[in-house]
């Protein structure tokens, strides 16, 4: 019958090696914490992608205000350039203009109780 022994120094090298294995997927662990926190939080990480399309967005948004606001503004250049009742529209009411032979009445609020 054979019997194997198992030397002092033969066990503790066993022992290292498994100690190192240890280590190395501590460390391997460590590396992908690190890695999934740059994911999410980092410089191109899932919450700045968040952040950038909502900003995106916004400026979506804005710019089809403007445009709409553009729009609304070179209809009314073209109509200042072409319709003389619209030029005389706005001096009536911004300017307080009115014609030979019109009459203006103010008339002033008075409380009801008077």
């Amino acid at each position: 019958m054979a019997t194997t022994r198992i030397t002092a120094s033969g066990f503790g090298s066993a022992r290292r090696g498994h100690s190192g294995y240890r280590h190395f997927l501590i460390g391997l662990g460590f590396v992908f914490c690190l890695v999934a926190a740059n994911a999410v939080v980092g410089e191109h990480g899932v919450l700045a992608v968040v952040r950038a399309r909502a900003q995106n967005a916004d400026v979506s948004q804005s710019v089809t205000q403007l445009r709409l606001e553009n729009a609304r503004l070179r209809d009314e250049k073209r109509r200042l350039e072409s319709d003389p009742a619209a030029i005389e529209e706005i001096a009536r009411r911004e300017l307080g203009l009115i014609k030979p032979g019109e009459k203006l009445f103010i008339i002033k609020d008075v409380p009801a109780g008077k």
